[in-house]
């Protein structure tokens, strides 16, 4: 198993950042610490591990699945969390895993204390919000769509566009995003260091440094939130009990799915622990996607991180697992059904026509990558 990228990413909420303590009349934002240089956007598959390459939709194979996964399938089982926390450099103590919980669920880092994290990635329904686009203090709708903060850790970098290098630095945008959360980290800061028993939260989290409300600092608040989200994984899916050797934990049509999923090229970028969150690509890779329809400044992708032509309309390559769970989809929120997905990102990520066959079974196979949380389904009722 390939070890886990050390800068991660996550394409977590959802507009632009902007400075709520400061003025954003002009639409400036402050710097966020950049993940570091990433090729532009690359065609399909070239990041990607070797594949054999994709069929056409009407040449594909309808010999039985075989029950036996291979050596070398390029969808592996997650990590356990403390491979993660290790290879993040986290700290992984109960103590800052529990600050990190509460600092998530906290309203305190938004404006007017109506909106937390948790708001737009909500445990109990796969870490999203369930709508087309974020929604922000005072009911500011965002231009893009809240991605999934489960298995977030195994990502390449931060947000869709990925401008920032770490889940530290992605928690430290939407609080100073002014349609977000609308706050700044010197209001955030002087909250929680006027709370005694968040001072005293922090001290048993940072024992070495916290001795002081003084010492409860912004780099503090983003390293426990990010611990935190580092533990957000969703082992224990059926696809992972299959890939473990258990014949029978998927059905004939979700292992006929996994083969057209593979075949036909899916897996040449989502593939990994993540299967998906490792490269960029292009939305419209073989056919237009942005063709009759008005642009935004969000619809240019990566190419507002690195002003390269090549990575206009480029996006983070979003984790498939649970989504099942994670409608609407893609950047914008504007498709509202897996198999509506599948079927577009057939056409413009692959060229292909996939028959309607085709689409319920990889959609079959999508919804075997439901995993659990905190012991429980993620289809069920997950703890916050």
């Amino acid at each position: 198993m390939p070890k886990l990228l050390r800068t991660l990413a996550l394409g977590f909420s959802t507009t632009l950042v902007l400075s709520a303590c400061q003025s954003a009349a002009d639409g400036s934002h402050p710097a966020v610490d950049q993940a570091p240089p990433q090729p532009a956007a690359a065609p399909l598959g070239e990041s990607a591990p070797m594949q054999p390459a994709a069929a056409s939709a009407g040449t594909l194979a309808s010999t039985a699945p075989s029950r036996t996964p291979s050596e070398e399938e390029p969808l592996e089982i997650l990590p356990s969390v403390d491979d993660v926390m290790e290879q993040l450099g986290l700290t992984g103590s109960q103590e800052r895993i529990a600050l990190g919980r509460q600092l998530f669920h906290d309203t305190r880092l938004s404006k007017d204390h109506t909106v937390s994290c948790a708001s737009c990635h909500d445990l109990r329904f796969g870490g999203i919000d369930r709508t087309p686009r974020a929604v922000g203090i005072r009911s500011q709708v965002g231009p893009l769509n809240t991605p999934t903060v489960f298995n977030a850790a195994l990502s390449i970098a931060q947000f869709w566009d990925g401008r920032a290098k770490d889940l530290a630095t992605q928690a430290g945008g939407p609080p100073q995003a002014a349609g977000e959360m609308g706050s700044c980290f010197e209001e955030i800061t002087g909250r929680l260091q006027a709370d005694q028993g968040m001072v005293q939260t922090f001290a048993k989290a940072f024992p070495d440094e916290v001795t002081t409300a003084s010492d409860v600092t912004k780099e503090r608040i983003l390293e426990a939130i990010a611990t935190f989200e580092a533990t957000l994984l969703t082992p224990g899916s059926r696809f992972d009990q299959w890939l473990s050797g258990d014949q029978n934990a998927l059905t004939d049509e979700e292992l006929h799915g996994y083969g057209v999923f593979k075949e036909v090229g899916c897996a040449q970028c989502h593939y990994g622990p993540a299967i998906g969150g490792k490269t960029f690509q292009k939305l419209g890779q073989k056919n237009p996607f942005f063709t009759d329809q008005q642009l935004t400044h969000a619809d240019l992708g990566r190419f507002n991180v690195t002003q390269d032509e090549r990575d206009r309309h480029a996006f983070k390559v979003p984790t498939l697992r649970n989504v099942a769970l994670t409608a609407p989809y893609l950047h914008d929120g504007s498709v509202a059904t897996l198999e509506e997905t599948v079927r577009l990102m057939g056409h413009h990520q692959l060229g292909l026509e996939l028959k309607p066959t085709q689409i319920g079974q990889i959609s079959a196979f999508l919804r075997s990558l439901t995993g659990t949380y905190d012991g429980k389904p993620l289809d069920g009722a997950a703890t916050r």
